[in-house]
């Protein structure tokens, strides 16, 4: 009955032993999957942030080329709007010395103020010259070229505040041509057009020397008597009365 009891006893340890072992192999096997899965599972985590991490990088590349694209634009923008603002200054510049270009011109051809034998007038800048580049004709002695510059300024200037002064000179340069009928017309036309003018007695008196000069003394006397008539106290009327005294 011993030898039973121990037997059984023994059958029934080895049989705790044998299962105690299934269930420990089942329980490796189990961890075993576990860790399996949970290597699966971190490794699927694992690319799927990798594959996160490369868009991201992608993602950062594609932001720094668009950022670097941008700059250059903009760089590009600034060099386009610096030149722009040189094309304009140069634009205001040129537009500045045409403005003053035009202006000078229009300065040239609008009249300006002269004053000549005591008389006030306006006076075309060409009118100006002409009248001065005839009388520099006429003091370099050349009588034929100043009678041609005064008459022709006479014809494009008939109204001009110089007319008097050019009559004036003409009549001279006429003298100095000795075309003394010439001169005693354009001297008389002076004292008739301007008797206050304050070469009109000079003019009677160059009327007088042009009338000795053509040998007429009664003619260049009766001229001498108006002079002093009319101009008494100037000059021209003490050199007349020195005149007469020399036709007696």
């Amino acid at each position: 009955m011993v030898i039973a009891s121990l037997a059984l006893l023994a059958a029934g340890t080895a049989e705790a032993g044998l299962f105690d072992d299934a269930e420990a192999r089942k329980a490796i096997l189990d961890m075993r999957a576990r860790i399996d899965q949970a290597e699966q599972a971190s490794k699927a985590r694992d690319a799927e942030q990798g594959e996160q991490i490369n868009q991201l990088r992608r993602s950062l590349l594609d932001l720094n080329t668009t950022i670097e694209q941008l700059r250059a634009d903009m760089a590009k923008q600034r060099g386009l709007d610096e030149q722009l603002q040189r094309d304009v200054a140069e634009l205001q510049r040129k537009q500045k010395d045409v403005q003053q270009g035009i202006d000078e011109r229009l300065r040239k051809m609008e009249p300006q103020k002269v004053q000549l034998d005591g008389k006030d007038f306006l006076a075309e800048p060409d009118e100006t010259r002409l009248y001065g580049e005839a009388v520099g004709v006429l003091r370099q002695g050349d009588f034929a070229g100043a009678v041609g510059a005064f008459t022709a300024f006479q014809r494009r200037y008939p109204n001009s505040g110089y007319s008097t002064a050019a009559l004036y000179w003409l009549a001279n340069a006429q003298y100095g041509k000795r075309e003394y009928k010439e001169a005693i017309t354009s001297f008389r036309s002076l004292v008739s057009i301007a008797p206050e003018h304050p070469r009109a007695a000079e003019a009677l008196l160059s009327i007088a020397n042009c009338q000795v000069e053509l040998k007429d003394p009664k003619a260049a006397r009766r001229t001498l008597d108006e002079l002093i008539k009319a101009y008494p106290k100037s000059e021209a009327a003490q050199a007349g009365r020195e005149r007469i005294a020399a036709l007696k």
